[in-house]
């Protein structure tokens, strides 16, 4: 966050001068010395020799514009990628040190510091004898991996940059003009083809990294590798979201903080069979929640974000109103980067979320109400725009929506099913008496494609949540399945 970058710009704009100078010297030979050289009436070894030294020195005139160009190119890249790392650190510390005193209870501000081989230590402004609470915790792990990230990916540009340079350069003193680089594209596109060619394999360090590398490249280069391997990268998650998967609350307090009484086996007693009378009553979602809340594992729990759809239209609404409100933006932004190109191809990545968040009714669908109440979603994609057979753009999009949030039951949450009922406050006890606990839920739908048009935008209805689902299990057996699994005492074969 301190370096000084202005130092890089300078020299990136000295070699930008230098390769427009160079380039006046190679005009300047090729139209006057070798031309003349050329069309002399000279005879013999002299001339022989001469004519050769000349071609000779004017290939090395345009070997050095070559090679000062390519220089100019790869600081002038890095120099740009290094200025946005630094900013995002700067904002993200800034951030970070800020809190938020409007929430209730407000987001302390946490401090930012060096940490071991690279990484970031992000602690709390003003430690607790209770510790952070879980909000405190995810901000502090958010705050740490983002930022570590950037870090790396500052050292990833210079190394790229260093790999480039030395390839202009060449190594020999005597000889110029080895490799040309347009940008740092050259040294990033076969790494993050390499990456992307994983697929669902990559494991988390590698995904990282080609996200990295996907923000780093041009949309040239980005659509490249998008329509060369659009599959893989799907399958390797470059899709997912990046915004924080941050706790919306406090949640109920610390894990294990309490002994437990009778009461609370009893609440647990009932909640057991709550589970069981929901999956019964067909509320296979919440009971598959509760279920792994009661398994005390504490693991994350995938969300079925398609059948969330599909079971409440209302929130499908929710979501096609994001893309409706963006495609506009979209689209135009598109057609800018199709003519910036020269008619070539190029994408972009985005990420967009409503205007406020959305939350299940009861009386519109117990089941949701129950398994996540409220929850955190936005819409991720790819937007590519591509020449089509008369040289005009079209445009199509590629998206899926995310949705988060955090399984607890703190103050103010208790739960009435059927016959059964258990008051505000019980079942948020038994996270602090380790009898149960609380964990983050996330997933994302099937990626949907859509055409937004060529030079006029397209207003087609949006496709649905049951399309590009081909090989999933069926939902309503795998919520089963998963809450068999989940449920205290109880096993089943997946």
């Amino acid at each position: 966050m301190a370096v000084d970058l202005a130092g890089l710009g300078a020299a990136a704009g000295d070699w930008r001068t230098m390769a427009g100078e160079l380039a006046k010297l190679a005009d300047e030979v090729r139209d006057g010395l070798t031309r003349k050289a050329g069309v002399a009436r000279w005879q013999g070894v002299n001339a022989t020799v001469t004519r050769e030294f000349v071609g000779k020195t004017a290939k090395e005139f345009a070997d050095l514009q070559k090679e000062a160009e390519s220089i100019a190119n790869v600081l002038t890249d890095a120099h740009a990628e290094l200025v946005r790392c630094q900013k995002n650190a700067r904002g993200h510390a800034e951030s970070a040190g800020r809190g938020d005193p409007s929430r209730q209870p407000p987001d302390p501000g946490l401090l930012i510091s060096d940490g071991p081989n690279g990484t970031v230590r992000v602690t709390e402004a003003m430690c607790t004898p209770e510790g952070p609470d879980q909000r405190t915790a995810d901000r502090i792990q958010w705050y740490a991996d983002t930022l570590t990230s950037i870090v790396q990916h500052a050292a990833e540009i210079d190394a790229a940059a260093v790999r480039a340079l030395r390839k202009s350069h060449g190594g020999d003193p005597q000889n110029a003009g080895h490799a040309r680089h347009t940008s740092l594209d050259e040294e990033q596109l076969p790494r993050a083809k390499e990456l992307a060619g994983l697929g669902a394999d990559a494991n988390p360090q590698q995904r990282a990294e080609l996200r990295r590398l996907w923000d780093s490249l041009s949309s040239t280069a980005r659509a490249r590798v998008w329509l060369d391997q659009k599959a893989d990268l799907m399958a390797a998650g470059i899709l997912g979201p990046t915004a924080p998967q941050i706790a919306a609350d406090a949640g109920s307090g610390k894990y294990g903080s309490e002994s437990p009484g009778f009461d609370d086996l009893a609440t647990k007693q009932r909640m057991e069979l709550l589970a069981e009378g929901a999956d019964w009553k067909g509320m296979t979602d919440a009971s598959r929640h509760m279920s792994h809340y009661l398994g005390n594992s504490g693991s994350p729990l995938n969300l079925p974000v398609d059948k969330m759809m599909v079971d409440v239209p209302e929130f499908q609404s929710y979501i096609d109103k994001i893309v409706q409100e963006n495609r506009g933006g979209w689209h135009e932004r598109a057609l800018g980067e199709f003519r910036e190109n020269n008619g070539k191809p190029a994408s972009f990545s985005f990420e967009v979320k409503g205007s406020e968040g959305f939350y299940f009714i009861g009386d519109d669908n117990e089941n949701w109400f129950y398994a996540v109440g409220g929850v955190n979603s936005n819409v991720t994609g790819v937007v590519t725009v591509v020449p089509d057979a008369h040289g005009n753009p079209k445009v199509a999009v590629d998206y899926q929506a995310n949705v988060w949030d955090r399984y607890n039951w703190d103050e103010g949450k208790g739960v009435n099913i059927g016959p059964m009922k258990i008051p505000d406050g019980e079942m948020a006890k038994l996270h602090r008496v380790g009898l149960a606990q609380e964990f983050d839920m996330f997933g994302s739908s099937s990626v949907q494609h859509y055409e937004l048009g060529s030079v006029e935008p397209n207003n087609d209805p949006l496709p649905g949540p049951e399309e590009g689902r081909d090989g999933r299990m069926n939902p309503g057996r795998e919520q089963q399945q998963d809450r068999m699994t989940d449920a205290p005492g109880r096993t089943a074969t997946r």
